[in-house]
């Protein structure tokens, strides 16, 4: 539990930050409008999407992240607390957890060997594992209805969470390591054929981890996003992808 305090004072506790995450999400969402956060943690998504009046689904596998989430928003009618993952398929699946940095649990074993490997995470230690249950996209949409922005969080799964989508939504997000570059880059053509295939056309954009801030003035066809990540990667730093279907779709 100690780690997920650490998240508590590092999502909620810095000044200004609730602040800068409403306005950053305030160009996707609206009230009325149905959000789902894939990896909801200890809600700091949750927190700043129903202060823009969004009825928000939050799916988080963790034990002790769900004992926060039950904590923060059990009571609020507007959010749904979903205690599975997202995935391919409906089934279950193996978590691997890291105890004292539950950011990073993940059911990607692949994911967790690429990034265990790198400098950075040297530390870090998946010392415990749990199977949960698993649920799609496409399976959340059809309980509670068409999302107008999907947050995908998920250490590595992004693309098995993708998978489970059959039809564009209007907005989505999906995390960006850089030791784990080409993984993101696979979860980018899966949404860019997702879009096509469907007539509709997503443009990118960037924002460095927790910046709340978009990396580039204007929005990206698929082969200019790749370009933007390779500046960002030798710096080492996470972030996450942003996609839009354009306004003509």
């Amino acid at each position: 539990m100690r780690g997920v305090v650490r998240s508590l004072a590092m999502y909620h506790g810095i000044p200004g930050r609730h602040r800068r995450i409403v306005a950053f999400y305030g160009r996707f969402l609206g009230p009325g409008d149905i959000a789902f956060d894939v990896g909801a943690h200890v809600g700091s998504r949750v927190r700043a999407w129903r202060k823009l009046g969004v009825r928000v689904v939050a799916l988080e596998p963790q034990p002790d992240c769900l004992t926060v989430l039950r904590l923060l928003f059990g009571r609020d009618d507007g959010v749904v607390i979903a205690p599975v993952a997202v995935g391919a398929q409906v089934g279950t699946a193996r978590l691997g957890l890291s105890s004292a940095t539950p950011t990073v649990s993940s059911m990607s074993p692949e994911w967790i060997g690429t990034v265990g490997a790198d400098r950075g995470f040297a530390r870090v230690r998946w010392d415990r594992s749990v199977e949960v249950p698993v649920t799609t996209l496409d399976a959340l949409i059809a309980e509670h209805g068409e999302p107008a922005f999907v947050k995908i969080d998920v250490e590595g799964f992004e693309l098995d969470v993708l998978r489970g989508l059959g039809r564009p939504v209007r907005a989505l997000s999906f995390e960006y390591l850089p030791p784990a570059h080409d993984a993101a880059l696979a979860a980018l053509d899966l949404v860019d054929a997702l879009g096509r295939r469907h007539g509709g056309a997503y443009t990118y954009n960037y924002s460095p981890v927790e910046t709340m801030t978009l990396a580039s003035d204007e929005w990206l066809d698929a082969d200019g996003l790749r370009a933007l990540l390779d500046r960002f990667r030798p710096l080492g730093r996470s972030g996450d992808v942003y996609a839009r279907l354009s306004p003509d779709h």
